[in-house]
């Protein structure tokens, strides 16, 4: 079983379009699109029956945590998934995943089944898992492109559009439908970087009048849908309250 660990910190800003397209000439002499190109991003956030961890991380606490099963692209029964923890402690993300076939994964998170094979990080998730007795809570899926910088791969940009939310059919081979969060045109950016950001950036982004806010996709669908249904089982309810989808 593999595994993949990353710390950094990430900076989340909301766009316009004009401000998107704006970045996206500053970005042509610098950055670099990876090799995926437009995709889709679904995820399966999981939580206790009260929403324990995302109402704790919306409380802006020192540490907080969350764990999610992610996907990339169409996906079937042999389809690699992520099975990730992602933790933030003042300020630097540490994300540490395992990547399975789905049918494993399911296997695993809905029956408790273990894998043939296991690692630390895996022990970890079980430990978080048991501890909180987490459940599926929501479904999260947005179209995303991400590029690098040229001359440090490890700064790294991502845009995020579409974002749209559920809290029924929690299938990572469902259809990506949902809630929309944002309005037509807004886009997420997401800026991951090992240290500090580089004067160009900066200098940019005040230039276009972009500046950091403090946004989960998750969090942002429980505060103002979920927070509205609680005391109901997430997996089961189906969402139709409508609006507050916002944008910078």
């Amino acid at each position: 079983m593999a595994q993949e660990i990353f710390e950094r910190y990430e900076k989340k800003y909301l766009l316009t379009e004009v401000q998107y397209l704006g970045l996206k000439r500053v970005f042509e002499d610098r950055m670099t699109a990876d090799a995926y190109g437009v995709h889709t991003i679904s995820n399966i956030y999981f939580d206790t029956k009260d929403f324990e961890l995302i109402r704790t991380s919306l409380d802006g606490p020192v540490y907080k945590e969350k764990l999610r099963l992610r996907a990339y692209g169409a996906v079937n029964e042999k389809s690699t998934v992520f099975l990730e923890m992602k933790k933030k402690y003042s300020g630097v993300v540490y994300k540490r995943r395992v990547p399975m076939e789905l049918v494993s994964a399911v296997l695993y998170l809905n029956n408790g089944i273990l894998p043939e094979s296991e690692n630390q990080i895996f022990r970890e998730i079980q430990y978080m898992k048991q501890r909180y007795h987490l459940k599926p809570a929501a479904y999260v899926a947005y179209d995303r492109v991400a590029c690098y910088c040229k001359t440090d791969e490890e700064l790294r940009v991502t845009f995020d559009w579409d974002i749209r939310c559920r809290n029924e059919a929690l299938d990572l081979r469902a259809a990506a439908y949902g809630t929309s969060l944002l309005d037509a045109g807004c886009v997420l950016m997401e800026v991951k970087i090992p240290g500090a950001m580089p004067v160009w950036m900066s200098r940019a982004f005040s230039e276009l009048s972009i500046y950091p806010v403090s946004f989960s996709k998750y969090g942002r669908y429980y505060r103002e849908y979920l927070l509205r249904e609680e005391g109901a089982e997430p997996e089961y309810k189906q969402n139709t309250v409508k609006g507050g989808r916002v944008c910078a």
